[in-house]
């Protein structure tokens, strides 16, 4: 069974990492299905008919943004307000469309991984600032899987250092 890759990137030509993970998921078009929200929309209009019979072929479902000010970009929070709705995907007998699917997040944080502790400059790991997206995926009964976070994009721009990214976003892929 093929894992949807929804990206939620709002300029991923000028992006490094994320365009990078998407030329490796291109190479194995069997496995995954790349889902590029703000290319689809780019009036951020979405058709939640056609999202919603998208995400029911998929058992394994990827959302894959870069992370920054603490958050997803606002239109991962859009889609998911206007496609996860009552009576879809929870809330009636006849709702809960994402139960169990296996749901997760892959995400390119800018600030190294120790910022991201209670004794960090930020205070807080990046399992409890995405804490949000957890209990919406309880919520609508999906299987909500560890987080994948590549972190340092602000201080390692060197292709080296990213390449090594794509072994350890693949392996993630394929534990799901």
């Amino acid at each position: 069974m093929k894992t949807l890759v929804i990206v939620i990137h709002p300029n991923l030509e000028q992006s490094s990492i994320n365009k990078r993970w998407i030329e490796e998921l291109n190479k194995h078009p069997e496995k995954y299905h790349i889902h590029e929200l703000y290319a689809i929309y780019p009036d951020e209009k979405i058709d939640v008919q056609a999202e919603q019979r998208l995400i029911a072929q998929y058992d394994k479902i990827v959302f894959q943004f870069p992370f920054y000010w603490f958050n997803c970009p606002p239109f991962l929070k859009k889609w998911l307000d206007d496609v996860l709705t009552y009576g879809w995907a929870y809330g009636s007998t006849s709702g809960y469309k994402v139960a169990g699917k296996k749901i997760a997040l892959a995400m390119s944080v800018g600030i190294d991984e120790e910022e991201y502790s209670a004794s960090g400059k930020y205070k807080y790991t990046m399992e409890e600032l995405t804490r949000p997206f957890e209990l919406t995926f309880e919520y609508v009964k999906a299987d909500y899987r560890p987080l994948f976070a590549y972190y340092g994009m602000e201080r390692n721009a060197e292709k080296e250092w990213m390449e090594k990214s794509v072994p350890l976003y693949m392996d993630f892929l394929n534990s799901l």
